[in-house]
C-alpha cells in the first residue's frame, strides 16, 4: 500500500521515528502509551520502508532507460 500524500516524507517519518524510539528506550513511559508509541511507530516503519521502495524503483527504472539510449552522430540538415 503507497503512502498517502498526507503521510510525512521520508526524512520526516525518520526523525518522527528516532524521536519515538528514544522516547521508549527513556523507560520514563507508561505502558499504555508505549503502547501507542509502538503503534505509531510501526506505522512510520511501513512509510519509511514504502517510500525507500519507491525510490528504488525509479532508480532502477532510470537504469533501463539509460541502457537503452543510443547515441548518434550529429549531422545537419541537408547534407
Amino acid at each position: 500500500m503507497p503512502p498517502k500524500k498526507t503521510d510525512p516524507a521520508f526524512e520526516e517519518a525518520l526523525k518522527q521515528l528516532e524521536t519515538l524510539v528514544s522516547a521508549m528506550e527513556s523507560g520514563d513511559v507508561p505502558l499504555a502509551l508505549l503502547v501507542e508509541k509502538f503503534e505509531e511507530g510501526t506505522r512510520l516503519v511501513k512509510i519509511c520502508e514504502e517510500r525507500l521502495k519507491q525510490a528504488e524503483l525509479k532508480i532502477e527504472a532510470l537504469r533501463k532507460q539509460n541502457e537503452t539510449i543510443v547515441l548518434e552522430a550529429f549531422a545537419p540538415e541537408g547534407n
